[in-house]
């Protein structure tokens, strides 16, 4: 699969749009649509490494995801588990919120 599309894929997988994406990633908005349009191999290779480090990945992944590895695991940030529960708490009844206490006190 072409590294763009993956990457445009993972980005829409953790609810973010482009302009919100690049935004998260401190790069311009047209820096980061200009790479999922017409692909990786024009950009910079810093923006790649914050793109993928962002998106829980490594550039090495990234590799692999494209020569059509299925065993390479997502890794959620700090950040997007903060996002989500701060989207979906409200949501969360009282057990749920609970039983997510309880895992945060586990982790040591």
């Amino acid at each position: 699969m072409e590294k763009a599309r993956i990457l445009d894929n993972l980005i829409k997988e953790q609810g973010y749009n482009l302009k919100s994406f690049a935004a998260k990633c401190g790069i311009p908005y047209t820096t980061l649509y200009g790479i999922i349009k017409n692909g990786v191999g024009k950009a910079s290779v810093d923006n790649i490494i914050i793109i993928c480090r962002n998106l829980g990945i490594t550039v090495e992944q990234l590799e692999q995801m494209a020569d059509g590895a299925r065993d390479v695991q997502y890794e959620p940030t700090y950040e997007d588990v903060e996002r989500l529960i701060a989207r979906k708490g409200k949501k969360m009844t009282t057990e749920q919120k609970m039983r997510l206490i309880k895992l945060l006190s586990e982790i040591q």
